[in-house]
């Protein structure tokens, strides 16, 4: 048959914050620029509205992404759009976790990345030969992969539309994190996009600022240092206002790179600390040990070349007592961070620590997906119950999203910075604090919590 038109649809999280949703459907709009020319193709997102089924007939194509959290919705959504008739193809994280169970409701699952399968998958409804399930983990290399159109820069119109566009420059990460997904997400190994592509892809987007949805960009610091520095290079001749990046703590015993990295505008850094409890370091796959002397130190060197650092923490580990809740807070007061997360430890499918609480009997019964979202409790923990659990998250999110602590972290970050970059790094420095309380502010309004 002939494919009407191709939809894809980013299920609702946080809908509309003051006008605009939180950042722009990346992978959707790399999805959308494989479709040929000769099929119209369209990007529906939810938390920019209600979806208008409506337009759906028979002869379409609706492809879906999706998280864990947000499996549900995007299960209600494929049933809506296959009372249209059309068919319904299901990608995202949670289709490569666990595909089992949502080919029990998807016409087709997709597990990996889709760059490859989606153009086949086309074809192959197209002709009418599709398969119920394709699967690409080859890991191959980002050359020249879904380079974005200028059809659909034009209608996603993302400074429009959202706050924060997103990029990928790397993609993959060898660490083996005993709660991580990214190997089964992303891979193991280390791949990079061409720089010229990637400097291209900011000129056409015209874009000031964005943020990196790669898993561990700052480890390329280390393996891959020469590509790293060809890439601050490039940037470094932008004129951006800004650009933000996950990394680890070794990034602060490259200075020479540190150094690069401001002149290529480097924001921040979100940095994994993950931990200020020395016994959990079995869980954080080397890449954190709990030592707090180590954490100021490598704060301090990065603050040297102008660069913030957000500090991402997960609370709940098996060597976490109630202690962990205040000893962290300490922390974070201490050691001038810019801003910080808290997530609990979640047990995704297809984790090494989701299959050892399934072994043991830890996971709470009857938790909907829409609850793994690192922000509720979903197992029981080893060394506290539940409830001093959801209350210790509780109790520092109250301390480190407090308007007054958003502003005094802010105004320090600020003040970091030569005055003439007060205007450019006003909104950066205050914005990622602001968005992790929305996202405090999401957990509880949310119910089921028990």
């Amino acid at each position: 048959m002939d494919i009407g038109k191709v939809v894809l649809i980013y299920p609702e999280r946080d809908g509309r914050i003051w006008g605009k949703a939180q950042g722009s459907p990346y992978t959707l709009m790399r999805l959308a620029s494989l479709v040929p020319d000769e099929i119209p193709v369209e990007i529906w997102d939810q938390d920019l509205g209600p979806l208008p089924f409506d337009r759906l007939g028979p002869r379409d194509l609706v492809g879906i992404t999706s998280k864990t959290l947000s499996i549900e919705r995007a299960r209600q959504i494929a049933a809506a759009v296959r009372r249209r008739g059309s068919t319904v193809v299901v990608g995202g994280t949670h289709a490569t976790l666990i595909p089992e169970e949502v080919t029990q409701w998807a016409d087709i699952t997709v597990v990996g990345e889709a760059y490859r399968t989606w153009p086949q998958i086309i074809r192959d409804v197209a002709n009418q030969t599709a398969n119920n399930l394709y699967v690409d983990q080859q890991w191959s290399r980002l050359d020249g992969v879904a380079c974005l159109t200028d059809r659909v820069l034009e209608m996603v119109d993302e400074h429009r539309h959202y706050w924060t566009p997103y990029m990928e420059i790397t993609r993959g990460c060898p660490r083996d994190c005993h709660f991580c997904t990214a190997i089964q997400v992303s891979g193991k190994i280390m791949r990079h996009r061409p720089i010229d592509e990637v400097i291209d892809e900011i000129e056409r987007r015209r874009i000031k600022r964005f943020f990196l949805t790669d898993d561990n960009f700052g480890l390329n610091f280390r393996t891959h240092p020469e590509y790293i520095a060809k890439l601050f290079e490039a940037l470094a001749k932008l004129n951006l206002n800004g650009w933000t990046a996950q990394a680890e703590m070794m990034v602060g015993e490259f200075p020479e790179l540190l150094a690069l990295a401001q002149r290529a505008h480097l924001d921040k850094l979100f940095v994994g600390f993950e931990s200020v409890n020395a016994s959990n370091r079995r869980d954080l796959g080397g890449k954190s040990k709990g030592n707090v002397a180590e954490y100021k130190r490598i704060i301090q060197a990065i603050h040297r070349h102008g660069i913030g650092v957000v500090g991402l923490f997960v609370l709940g580990l098996d060597g976490d007592t109630i202690d962990v809740f205040e000893s962290t807070w300490d922390f974070v007061r201490e050691s001038e961070l810019d801003a910080v997360s808290f997530t609990i430890m979640t047990p995704y499918p297809g984790t090494e620590l989701r299959r050892e609480y399934e072994e043991h009997g830890r996971l709470l019964p009857n938790v909907p997906w829409s609850l793994y979202d690192t922000a509720h409790v979903v197992f029981r923990p080893a060394q506290m119950t539940v409830e001093q659990l959801r209350r210790g998250y509780d109790w520092i999110c109250r301390q480190a999203y407090h308007p007054a602590s958003i502003a005094s972290r802010g105004w320090r970050a600020l003040r970091r910075q030569p005055l003439r970059q007060y205007r450019r790094r006003m909104f950066s420095s205050f914005s990622t604090d602001m968005g992790y309380r929305k996202t405090v502010s999401y957990r509880e309004t949310s119910v089921g919590n028990r």
